[in-house]
């Protein structure tokens, strides 16, 4: 079976590296794709106007391309695919609602590891929308590189990455943001917590956490709460930490 994996960048890549089959690249950056299918001694897929050049068809389309183009590209690739679509993208609704329009009669799943390739494995949200002889496989050899995949379903998955996501990375890059420069001496269990999520938040790709914003809507909700925690005050101010005490157990937190 060939994969055919749209999208040469990061997610494309620890993709090709956890399964076993033959692989494509597709990229409308000829060179990532190029380097990509070296390094995974794959085909590189020739595109003209960001599909195939020449007419071909592939068992399987994995989609590894930014969150707001998913829907584009689910039209612009189900022409080229015979099997079975899906996608690392890290939005679900519109990927899955896109498949079923354009795949009604074909396999179709949404993929999203939750932690950058560099920290894998890791846990994987899976929408195995219909998923059969094609998919199971490739999910297979996911769980089989280490991979806990569970479960979920599109609006649950959109609705927790507004969480775990957009107001996470709002809340950490906010911090860094309004933060002085001290001594290490001075720097707390918690904001030294705080300074090394900065970092990981800060050493990925902006254009990423700003798709991330854009779709999720997290840095609203959190400004609104950082207004209340500055206008509150005494038994307000206690109101407010009791409930961030029990949102945060609700979350699975831990005390120190």
């Amino acid at each position: 079976m060939t994969l055919c994996i749209v999208g040469a960048g990061e997610m494309g890549r620890w993709l090709a590296g956890a399964v076993d089959t033959e692989l494509a690249f597709a990229d409308t950056d000829a060179n990532a794709a190029r380097a990509a299918a070296e390094t995974f001694d794959a085909e590189m897929v020739p595109l003209a106007n960001g599909t195939p050049e020449r007419d071909r068809r592939f068992e399987a389309v994995c989609l590894a391309v930014p969150m707001p183009t998913v829907a584009d590209a689910v039209a612009d690739w189900a022409p080229y695919t015979e099997r079975a679509m899906f996608d690392l993208s890290g939005v679900m609704t519109p990927a899955v609602e896109a498949m079923r329009e354009r795949l009604p009669n074909r396999e179709r799943a949404s993929i999203h590891p939750l932690f950058a390739p560099a920290r894998a494995p890791g846990n994987v949200a899976v929408v195995a929308d219909e998923v059969g002889e094609t998919l199971n496989p490739l999910l297979s050899a996911l769980r089989s590189a280490g991979n806990n995949l569970f479960e979920t379903t599109p609006d649950e998955h959109d609705e927790a990455m507004s969480t775990v996501q957009a107001k996470t990375h709002a809340a950490v890059l906010a911090w860094a943001l309004a933060a002085d420069d001290v001594r290490e001496e001075f720097h707390t269990p918690v904001s030294a917590g705080l300074a090394d999520l900065a970092t990981t938040v800060t050493e990925g790709d902006a254009h990423v956490y700003d798709d991330i914003q854009r779709q999720f809507d997290g840095a609203k909700a959190l400004a609104e709460a950082a207004e209340r925690v500055a206008a509150a005050g005494g038994e307000e101010f206690a109101a407010l930490y009791a409930e961030a005490g029990a949102a945060a157990e609700a979350l699975g937190g831990e005390s120190e």
